[in-house]
């Protein structure tokens, strides 16, 4: 079973156009509060999403081939390095996220201070969702399939960013950095070549440590599942055959 974890600000539809390629099951899951209910007590953390996932993978026969994009990747990484033993194995994106000298994205940052992150939700309150669209195509989303992106104006959603990003300060592996080591299970970091959020060097750097392959996905962005499934699922489908 391929199972696959999205992350902000996205739904699970972020996957659909990839899974239609993909070799073998899979599924994909959405995490609590995006396009899905925020469950009662459910404090969003980085490490109660990790919990969540590990209970969802749980559920399986077998160990899994995990999927990770952006916070998904996050979560992927930390379960490889945790509980190994749920995984047959792993593909990951943002490795820089795991990076020991790794320094928050702008819009992170925001969220993460108290007063500003509430303040830029309660700003996207007006924003139309034709007009969130329109910022996804900017970033090089189709606009057929913005509709996997949810708009900033969600209440939910928010709510469970700045809990989740101000869980993760000053960065994941202030936390989560003792665990990083070689994986049980095989490891893939993927490497979109035109993603702003991306960093190949300390990427690289960070698969190393994992003892991971890495490959580079060329001509996308951070939305690479959305922008060309086509040469993301090649890339998969090589190495989950690899791994048989």
């Amino acid at each position: 079973m391929i199972v696959l974890v999205h992350g902000v600000p996205e739904s699970a539809a972020l996957w659909g156009p990839l899974q239609e390629l993909l070799d073998g099951e899979s599924t994909a899951l959405a995490l609590p509060g995006f396009a899905t209910p925020r469950p009662d007590g459910f404090g969003a953390t980085k490490d109660e999403y990790v919990d969540w996932l590990a209970g969802e993978i749980e559920q399986f026969d077998a160990p899994v081939d995990l999927v990770g994009h952006d916070w998904g990747a996050a979560l992927t990484y930390r379960l490889a390095t945790t509980k190994g033993e749920l995984l047959r194995s792993w593909s990951a994106d943002v490795a820089n996220l795991l990076h020991p000298d790794y320094t928050w994205h702008d819009f992170a940052q925001i969220w993460q201070t108290p007063g500003a992150g509430e303040e830029f939700f309660a700003g996207q309150a007006d924003v139309s969702a034709a007009d969130s669209a329109a910022v996804y195509e900017a970033m090089g989303v189709p606009a057929d399939r913005t509709e996997a992106l949810i708009p900033m104006s969600d209440p939910v959603m928010a709510s469970c960013i700045l809990d989740l990003y101000r869980s993760a300060l000053p960065r994941a592996y202030a936390t989560w950095g003792d665990a990083v080591g070689p994986t049980s299970a095989p490891g893939l970091v993927l490497h979109a070549a035109d993603d702003p959020f991306g960093d190949e060097a300390r990427s690289a750097e960070v698969a190393a440590l994992l003892g991971a392959r890495t490959e580079t996905l060329t001509g996308v962005g951070h939305w690479w599942a959305l922008q060309d499934p086509a040469q993301a699922a090649g890339i998969l489908n090589a190495f989950h055959a690899s791994v048989a």
